[in-house]
């Protein structure tokens, strides 16, 4: 049972399971907008379920495909299967669980998400190989998560409107904006392995500037949304407070310099994920 716990234990910090933190309150949140209240228990199980066996599935892919390429890097030679804590073939077992989980959730939520289920792994599986013939992996990134909203506004709506679609855009500059800046630990690396990214084709004041523009138009794109859906004085406070902590991100990281880099991708994007929800919550729940 031990041997068992250990397993399971490495796996989770392999998909970095506590980084799902990232996209659900999203989808938490669109729920909240699209039902214009709570959701229902059955609802909100399956978004949840969908969720988990998404970013499970697209995590083990990206390890699993990338196990070669994590091998020759330093910085990531310690994961699980390139450091033989993990077996190939157990992961890829993990993932076919993961896709049938997503696969039933969908399907136990209503049609359209299902039928739109297929093109959430298509992308999953593109980013893992985007690095080896495109610098647009942080895009096909953005794109992967953008679907944590939109798809729980399928789930409640059974259709695709414009807020989804504002919330969707929102979230993908804000992913694309943060993974630019995160691949920067990989810069020398990734030149040497002939790998693409942005900033290794903008280079560090180039890919600085890029993310901070994505970044801007994530606040724009929520300014729509409050305006889009006659959102309160939660949501506005909340903006404010996303805004300044999209600013005390690249402030850490003026310069270019990349020691604080944990600190502005891990704390700074998981509180601006939280206030999302929380202030989408307080507008749906407390606003008059």
């Amino acid at each position: 049972m031990a041997g068992i716990m250990q397993k399971v234990s490495i796996f989770m910090e392999m998909v970095k399971f506590s980084h799902t933190i990232f996209a659900l309150p999203f989808a938490l949140s669109a729920a909240l907008l699209a039902a214009g209240g709570l959701p229902s228990g059955r609802q909100l199980l399956f978004i949840v379920l969908a969720m988990v066996g998404a970013r499970t599935a697209a995590m083990s892919m990206n390890r699993l495909i990338d196990a070669g390429i994590d091998a020759r890097n330093p910085r990531t030679a310690g994961r699980a299967i390139p450091a033989g804590l993990l077996s190939g073939k157990a992961v890829f077992g993990v993932i076919i669980i993961s896709v049938a989980l997503l696969l039933w959730a969908a399907a136990m939520l209503n049609p359209l998400c299902l039928k739109l289920s297929p093109v959430a792994l298509f992308f999953l599986v593109l980013y893992s190989y985007c690095k080896r013939f495109t610098a647009l992996a942080h895009i096909v990134l953005g794109i992967c998560l953008a679907a944590a909203p939109i798809g729980a506004w399928v789930a409640l709506k059974g259709s695709i409107d414009l807020p989804a679609v504002v919330m969707g855009l929102l979230v993908l500059f804000w992913v694309a904006g943060f993974d630019i800046l995160y691949a920067l630990q990989d810069l020398d690396f990734d030149r040497q392995a002939g790998l693409h990214s942005i900033p290794v084709a903008l280079g560090i004041n180039g890919s600085l500037w890029l993310s901070r523009l994505f970044h801007l138009l994530t606040v724009l794109l929520l300014i729509w949304l409050i305006l889009l859906l006659h959102l309160g004085v939660w949501f506005w406070i909340g903006s404010v407070i996303m805004a300044a902590m999209l600013l005390y991100e690249h402030l850490l990281l003026r310069n270019g310099d990349l020691t604080r880099l944990d600190a502005a991708f891990f704390t700074m994007n998981g509180y601006i994920s939280l206030t999302f929800f929380l202030t989408t919550a307080l507008d749906v729940f407390v606003s008059p």
